[in-house]
């Protein structure tokens, strides 16, 4: 009797435990906020590889210390195990706007909500991931000044305490996840000041430094409207806490500012031959607000004589209108028209000879791009790709890029990355 009142107690507990978790509000889709203090300043590792080697940074100024000690088993928390403080902070955040009282370091959530929201799929591997991803953050241990009344002292923390994860054991399903974190995260996160909204492309981003860059340019650039925010490259690396030299972090600066695809932001090198590079950054709805206040004070054009002409001009409003004169153009372009005739000569055919085709992808796209084209997407067929690209956008005008060159080197990105264990 004993053994069964001990079994029954067990059961309600776990049945309990179950009710708790599984009863818990849907976080799936919440609002992504990010804790600006961590945004600029070197607090994890940029590298999915192992590193042992500690962050120890010291603003210009002085001002600012950072000092990150890695686990000798675990290693360094990375800048992509920084994705699901990102949603814890957003998950507080969202607690607080719905009125919820008594807000604590634990947080209790279910571990496919996180999964789902920063985009690592929900697969037994996802766990796996997120249990060492949180083993990581546990042992990292940083030591900073930064909400320090003065320099001179500084705050010890992990960015989380502890967590639990509850599994039923005849099922192996999933009955949730309880998570401390830090009082020095949860204190900064909980004032409304210190968190800035981010896109939910972020989670998108592969490259450690372009998620570095996102939230380093997010925080800096966010509030400075059209001018955006200009740092030098030397400043950057010393922010990033990166393990890669000065030239080959430049080298990849550079490569993130040429193909220039990240949520929200907009970035342009100045002086990038020069001994001391800058990059700027901007928000882009900023570029575009610039856009049409410039439209809006410039007088109207004369009228277009030719379809070339109404393709290039930035007025035109009906994307279907203007991908048949950009589809005019391009073949023209391609199989060199003679102006007497009087209408675009034909697409040729794929089977017709290259000396038959017209320009080639060397002489249609911008220089630079057919360049970086050739470096990173080596051994295809790019006038035969021009081709199926313009076959898409023939069959999707709502897809008229603003820049061909641009737009073609994601085309052909996109295709060496479904395509390139079969060349």
């Amino acid at each position: 009797m004993e053994i069964e009142g001990e079994l029954k107690t067990a059961l309600k507990e776990r049945k309990v435990q179950f009710e708790m978790f599984f009863t818990l509000p849907d976080f799936s889709d919440i609002s992504l906020r990010d804790y600006q203090e961590t945004m600029q300043r070197p607090f994890f590792s940029l590298s999915k590889r192992k590193r042992i080697k500690p962050i120890d940074y010291i603003s210009p100024d002085k001002s600012v210390s950072v000092h990150v000690s890695p686990n000798s088993t675990y290693g360094m928390a990375t800048i992509w195990d920084a994705d699901i403080m990102i949603y814890l902070a957003s998950h507080l955040n969202e607690l607080r706007e719905r009125g919820a009282n008594d807000l604590s370091t634990v947080i209790r959530l279910q571990p496919g909500d996180l999964l789902k929201r920063i985009c690592w799929g929900t697969s037994g591997r996802a766990y796996e991931r997120l249990v060492n991803a949180l083993d990581r953050l546990q042992a990292t241990t940083i030591k900073t000044n930064i909400r320090a009344i003065t320099k001179t002292r500084e705050t010890t923390f992990s960015w989380i305490d502890s967590y639990t994860h509850l599994v039923d054991e005849r099922t192996q399903r999933s009955l949730g996840m309880e998570i401390t974190l830090s009082k020095w995260f949860f204190d900064g996160v909980m004032d409304k000041r210190n968190i800035l909204s981010i896109s939910p492309l972020y989670f998108e981003i592969t490259s450690g430094l372009g998620k570095w860059l996102y939230r380093a340019s997010r925080k800096h650039a966010g509030g400075n409207g059209a001018e955006g925010f200009t740092i030098g490259f030397e400043t950057l690396h010393q922010k990033s806490g990166s393990e890669s030299a000065y030239p080959v972090f430049k080298r990849k600066l550079l490569d993130l500012a040429r193909v220039n695809d990240l949520p929200d932001i907009s970035l342009e090198v100045i002086d990038g031959e020069g001994p001391r590079p800058k990059m700027r950054m901007v928000m882009r709805r900023h570029l575009t607000e610039k856009s049409k206040a410039r439209r809006l004070v410039v007088p109207p054009s004369p009228a277009p004589t030719d379809a070339a002409t109404e393709a290039a001009s930035d007025e035109i409003l009906d994307p279907r209108l203007a991908l048949d004169m950009i589809s005019g153009l391009t073949r023209s372009l391609r199989v060199g028209a003679d102006k007497s005739q009087p209408g675009p000569a034909q697409a040729p055919s794929p089977r017709t000879p290259s000396s038959r085709r017209g320009p080639s992808a060397r002489a249609i796209l911008d220089a630079d791009v057919y360049t970086s084209i050739r470096e990173d997407f080596p051994g295809w067929d790019y006038d035969d790709l021009i081709r199926r690209f313009d076959a898409f956008l023939g069959a999707n005008p709502d897809e008229l890029p603003r820049n061909y060159s641009k737009r073609f080197y994601g085309f052909v990105k996109e295709h060496h990355r479904r395509n390139k264990y079969r060349l």
